[in-house]
């Protein structure tokens, strides 16, 4: 297995687990500390791998057994309140949830996908079982889409115009411009289109990485986002690639590899 294949959102989510709650509001900040680690961002994503793996008629069923399954396993990975309530329920249900719980798990589908209305639909599949509001289900689906835009070969400002197009996000602002008012928001609408835009400023994946990270606010989200687009386009940095694949635990590792042996 190619370690530099580990999934771009993985690599988000270990480097800003640092930042979530000491944020930054600076590019110019060490990627590792000893308190780097993955979160719950990198086991749902996980989940969603397992799922597209191993369930070759995309059951919702099976896709709540493999996030309750992992949710669980590491029940102490950062849950927000409502989504760890909803990993220990017996027969769970959506809660119309807006939150960018949605956007940061998608990423196996945007690489998974055949067809951008495939992207779509699995990602709306993907949020509906927990975060159903309308904003949770575009957020899944415009992080999805990116992802196999890029994979297209379609530019940044094809993205772009797609996005505004279709998604209605202001995509029309800097870094620079939302860092100084920019605050925790844990919604899709308040922090994916802000993802989005760390990887259109961005030129490679590290300063991708460094941009979303330089917002503050939900750091490790923001950037597991913007770091599974990023690495549609750009490769990883084998440094930080094999770092962050060995930060992961052994089943976790072995997700992962099975997933993008399915994909390559």
């Amino acid at each position: 297995m190619n370690k530099t294949n580990i999934l771009g959102a993985l690599a988000g989510d270990i480097i800003g687990s640092v930042y979530e709650f000491r944020n930054t509001k600076s590019t110019d900040f060490e990627l590792f500390t000893k308190w780097s680690r993955f979160t719950d961002d990198s086991v749902m994503t996980l989940a969603v791998a397992k799922w597209l793996t191993e369930d070759k008629i995309h059951s919702t069923l099976y896709l709540i057994r493999c996030m309750q399954e992992l949710g669980r396993r590491y029940a102490k990975a950062g849950y927000g309140g409502r989504f760890s309530a909803w990993l220990r329920e017996n027969k769970p249900q959506p809660y119309n949830s807006w939150g960018n719980g949605s956007g940061m798990r998608v990423s196996p589908v945007g690489l998974y996908a055949k067809t951008l209305d495939e992207a779509l639909a699995l990602a709306a599949l993907t949020a509906s079982v927990s975060h159903n509001h309308p904003e949770g289900v575009k957020g899944a689906q415009a992080i999805a889409a990116c992802m196999f835009l890029c994979r297209e070969g379609k530019t940044k400002q094809e993205i772009k115009e797609y996005v505004e197009k279709n998604f209605g996000y202001n995509l029309n602002r800097t870094i620079a411009e939302i860092r100084p008012e920019y605050s925790f928001d844990v919604s899709c609408q308040g922090s994916v289109p802000e993802a989005i835009i760390a990887f259109l400023e961005g030129e490679s994946f590290e300063e991708v990485i460094r941009l979303a990270i330089s917002l503050g606010g939900d750091s490790d989200t923001i950037a597991a986002m913007a770091g599974a687009i990023a690495a549609c386009m750009y490769p990883i940095p084998a440094e930080i690639a094999d770092k962050c694949y060995n930060i992961l635990s052994e089943d976790l590792r072995e997700i992962n590899d099975r997933f993008m042996n399915l994909v390559q």
